[in-house]
């Protein structure tokens, strides 16, 4: 009976740092937002480089983020691993393949043997900012509302379409998580280059497309949520394990783990005052406060996706196939070992302040960039 708690209690932990990384990504994507941004923002080269130089200073905090969300759940949670990328790779590959294209792109964009030049390269950068969050939102939406999938006794996968994840398109919640996230990404990385870059036409101009793109992610964060709110979710028998359609499930969830719903309210909260200082007040921190708002909300969308026995990778084709933090994890031993190492995380993020910090230490100018040795 202890070794059960323990490693229920493992499985509870691995699952809130998955959901942390989360929310870190989900804030940390501001850099493929500005991408995002580079063909209608600037209005000469010039800008564009300052802008692209603005997101490159940030872009491997991103993609390492991203890295460790993706091995720490394939540590904790290799089932989830096996039967998401063994059965939805279309999906995965092309979110793999953008963020692959935008490394090549910082990295060779202004080298002076750039024989593709510079506009491919800028183009890659674009295609990583719009594709990698609409995509990595459609995929997380499928933690609320289903994946055509079904495992046998061997856990083998058998993907119900042969679109291999491409089907999730279909379901207008996915969607609009997606869209979602592309404009969360946008309205962040228009906050960023608010705060970082010190040029007059380009903060003025990112004012402006700062109102639609924060409308436009309020509007269909309000319907994904609403969605979800209403429509049926995936309940566990915490005695059986099997999984069956509860009505109301993630309403349920959030009034049952009232800290949870606090931190989403609270996450929601920051990211409005985030974008009403700076729409308003004219502020230029903004980014201080949809940053940890960013982080609190996707945090708490997470453990209710998990938390309170639900079935955070459900499967519509096959219910009993479902997984749940019981079912998908690793071993207690492989758990408990990780928990160790997950201790060094506390240094890992004081150092990336550190570096954050010392980057941020002087605003982008034209000036700089010329005096600049490495320009992205």
């Amino acid at each position: 009976m202890t070794l059960l708690i323990s490693h229920l209690f493992l499985q509870h932990y691995w699952w809130i740092i998955i959901s942390l990384l989360a929310g870190l990504l989900a804030f940390l994507m501001f850099v493929q937002g500005g991408q995002s941004l580079i063909c209608t923002l600037p209005r000469n080269e010039l800008q564009k480089t300052i802008i692209i130089n603005a997101m490159g200073r940030k872009w491997e905090f991103t993609f390492t983020t991203l890295v460790t969300f993706g091995g720490a759940f394939f540590a904790s949670f290799p089932l989830f691993y096996a039967t998401s990328f063994g059965g939805a790779y279309w999906v995965w590959i092309t979110i793999l393949f953008s963020f692959i294209i935008q490394a090549i792109a910082y990295e060779y964009r202004s080298k002076p043997a750039n024989v593709l030049g510079k506009k491919t390269f800028d183009t890659f950068l674009f295609i990583n900012g719009s594709l990698g969050p609409f995509l990595i939102g459609v995929a997380v939406a499928t933690f609320f509302t289903g994946s055509l999938f079904s495992l046998n006794y061997l856990n083998q996968v058998t993907w119900a379409t042969p679109w291999h994840g491409l089907e999730a398109l279909t379901d207008g919640r996915n969607v609009a998580l997606g869209i979602t996230v592309f404009f969360l990404a946008r309205t962040n990385g228009l906050l960023y280059i608010i705060n970082s870059v010190e040029d007059s036409e380009i903060t003025g101009k990112s004012v402006k497309k700062l109102v639609m793109n924060s409308i436009s992610f309020l509007v269909f964060f309000l319907f994904f949520i609403i969605s979800i709110i209403v429509s049926p979710g995936f309940a566990v028998d915490s005695l059986t394990g099997s999984v069956s359609l509860e009505n109301f499930k993630y309403l349920h969830n959030f009034l049952q783990m009232p800290l949870v719903l606090i931190l989403f309210l609270a996450g929601v909260v920051l990211v409005l005052y985030g974008l009403g200082t700076t729409l308003f007040k004219g502020s230029r921190k903004g980014i201080w406060f949809t940053g940890p708002g960013t982080v609190l909300t996707v945090f708490a969308l997470f453990l209710i996706a998990g938390f309170n026995a639900t079935a955070f990778y459900p499967s519509l084709y096959d219910l009993k196939s479902s997984l749940t933090i019981r079912n998908a994890s690793s071993s207690l031993f492989t758990l408990k070992t990780m928990m160790y190492v997950s201790f060094i995380i506390p240094f890992v993020a004081g150092y990336i302040w550190y570096a954050w910090s010392a980057i941020n230490k002087r605003k982008i100018t034209e000036d700089e960039l010329k005096g600049e040795g490495h320009v992205y």
